[in-house]
C-alpha cells in the first residue's frame, strides 16, 4: 500500500510538470448544458486520481473484510477450543463415574452449541444411567436427526428404549442399523437377544442362522456357543409349533436339532412328544429307548417309564430297565432306576434285592436310602428302616429325585429343555448320586409313587 502511494505521488508530480509544459485546455461536459474548462494534463491527472481513489477504496474494503473475517474466525476458533476442552473434561468425568458433574458440563456445551452431536449423545447416555429414559430418548432423537446414519446414536437410542421397556421401538432402531450394515454383529446379536426376550423364537432362529452363515464369529469358542444357541432356538421353534398342533413343522425343527447334535436331549423329547400327539405311542417309546441307548441321559427314562405305565404296559418298562442293566452291569444308576420302578409297582422284594445290591456305594445316595427305608418299613424291619432313613435325611413318604442343572446348580421338579436360571439348553441332569455336594431341599425331588 505504501509503495502504491509513493508511485501515485511521483506520477502526480510528473503530470504537474507536463501540465506546465502543455497549457492547452479542453471543455469537459458534465451535462448537456454544463461544461468545465480544464487543461489536458489536469484531465489526465483527475482521471488518474479518481482511479487511484477507487483502487485505494477497493483495497480498503477488502482489507476491512479480511480483518472482520479473521476476527470472526479467531473468535470461532476460541469458542471451538473452549467447547473441546469442556467436552474432554465432561467425557473424563463421565468415565470416572462422576455422572452429575459430566451432565452439567455437557449442558454448558449445548448452551454454546445446541447441535453438538457428541454432547447430545453423551448427555443422553448420562440421563439413561440416571433412569431418566424420556430425556435420554429426546436427546438421542435430536442427535439422530442431526446425523441419521450414526450407528452409535442408533445403538444408544435402542438401549434407551430397551431399558425403558419399549422393546418394539428398540427392535425398530436395531433394524435400521442392520439396514445400513447387514454384517453388524453387535446389532444382529442385540436384535436376536430382544427376539428371545419377546419370545419370537422364529426370528431369533433366523438371525442366528444369518450370524453363523455370514462367518461373523472368528473364535472356535464363539462359534461353539453360536451353534449351541441355534440348537436351543430350533427346539423352541419346534416346541412352539407343537403347542400350536403344527406337528409336521415341529417334527422338522426337532429333527434338524438332533441332526446337529446327537446328544441334544430336548430335541429327542420334543420329537417323542410329537409322536405321542400323533397317537403313535409305540413308536414314541421305541424312539426314546433308542435315544437313551445313544446318549444315556436318564431323563429319558422318566419319559419312557411314564409313557409305558400310561399305556398300561409295566412289563415293558421293567424289561427295558433289565436290558440296560444287563448291557452295563457296573452302572449303579441304571440299577437304581430298575429298583425304583419295582418299588413304584409294589414289587417290594424285587426292589429290595436290586437296591440292597448297590447300598454300599461310597458316594452319598440319599434317594436310594429313602426308598430302602420305606421298603424296610413295609418288611417290618424298623431298625434297618431307621438306619436307612437317617442316611437319607429329610424323608417324606413321597420319594423324589431332582432335575438339576450342573452348570448353575438349579434344582426343579419340572423338566424343561432350557434351564430357567442360566438359560442353557440341554443342561438338566437327573442322577440320584450326589458326589461331594450338599443336600438339596426335601421338596426338590422327583416324585416316585409307591
Amino acid at each position: 500500500m505504501r509503495l502504491f502511494l509513493v508511485i501515485f505521488v511521483f506520477l502526480m508530480l510528473i503530470l504537474g510538470y507536463v501540465d506546465f509544459l502543455n497549457p492547452a485546455h479542453v471543455a469537459l461536459h458534465i451535462t448537456q448544458a454544463t461544461s468545465i474548462d480544464i487543461s489536458v494534463a489536469g484531465l489526465v491527472l483527475f482521471s488518474i486520481a479518481f482511479g487511484g481513489f477507487f483502487v485505494i477504496f477497493s483495497a480498503g474494503v477488502r482489507e476491512t473484510k479480511n480483518l472482520f473475517l479473521n476476527w470472526k474466525f479467531s473468535r470461532q476458533q476460541k469458542k471451538e477450543s473452549k467447547i473441546q476442552e469442556m467436552y474432554t473434561e465432561a467425557v473424563n468425568s463421565f468415565l470416572s463415574k462422576k455422572n452429575k458433574e459430566a451432565m452439567t458440563l455437557f449442558q454448558k456445551i449445548l448452551i454454546l452449541k445446541p447441535n453438538h452431536v457428541d454432547s447430545l449423545l453423551r448427555l443422553g447416555n448420562a440421563y439413561r444411567i440416571e433412569k431418566n429414559f424420556s430425556e435420554a430418548i429426546r436427546l438421542h432423537k435430536k442427535s439422530k436427526n442431526l446425523d441419521e446414519q450414526n450407528k452409535e446414536i442408533l445403538f444408544a437410542l435402542a438401549k434407551d428404549y430397551e431399558e425403558a421397556g419399549r422393546y418394539e421401538e428398540a427392535v425398530s432402531n436395531l433394524r435400521e442399523i442392520i439396514a445400513f450394515d447387514e454384517s453388524d454383529l453387535n446389532a444382529l446379536t442385540k436384535l436376536r437377544d430382544l427376539s428371545v426376550l419377546l419370545g419370537r423364537w422364529e426370528e431369533a432362529h433366523s438371525i442366528q442362522e444369518k450370524i453363523i452363515k455370514s462367518n461373523l464369529i472368528y473364535s472356535a469358542q464363539g462359534m461353539s456357543e453360536a451353534h449351541e444357541l441355534l440348537l436351543g432356538f430350533k427346539y423352541e421353534v419346534g416346541k412352539l409349533f407343537l403347542e400350536n398342533d403344527d406337528l409336521e413343522q415341529a417334527k422338522k425343527y426337532f429333527k434338524s436339532a438332533f441332526k446337529m447334535d446327537k446328544n441334544f436331549l430336548p430335541a429327542y423329547i420334543g420329537l417323542g412328544e410329537v409322536l405321542i400327539n400323533e397317537n403313535k405311542m409305540e413308536e414314541a417309546g421305541e424312539f426314546w429307548e433308542k435315544a437313551f441307548l445313544l446318549n444315556g441321559n436318564h431323563i429319558l427314562l422318566f419319559r419312557i417309564e411314564d409313557l409305558y405305565l400310561e399305556m398300561g404296559q409295566p412289563a415293558r418298562i421293567i424289561s427295558f430297565y433289565q436290558s440296560i442293566v444287563r448291557r452295563d452291569p457296573s452302572n449303579i444308576v441304571n440299577k437304581f432306576y430298575l429298583g425304583k420302578v419295582y418299588y413304584r409297582l409294589e414289587m417290594i422284594d424285587d426292589a429290595y434285592n436290586v437296591l440292597t445290591s448297590i447300598e454300599q456305594h461310597e458316594g452319598r445316595f440319599p434317594d436310594l436310602h429313602k426308598i430302602l427305608g420305606l421298603i424296610y418299613v413295609r418288611k417290618g424291619k424298623p431298625v434297618q428302616a431307621i438306619d436307612a432313613l437317617k442316611k437319607a435325611l429329610h424323608l417324606n413318604e413321597v420319594v423324589k429325585i431332582p432335575y438339576y442343572c450342573p452348570d448353575c446348580d438349579y434344582h426343579t421338579q419340572e423338566w424343561s429343555g432350557r434351564c430357567h436360571r442360566c438359560g442353557r439348553w440341554n443342561s438338566y441332569n437327573a442322577s440320584p448320586i450326589i458326589e461331594g455336594a450338599t443336600l438339596a431341599p426335601a421338596d426338590s425331588f422327583l416324585e416316585v409313587k409307591p
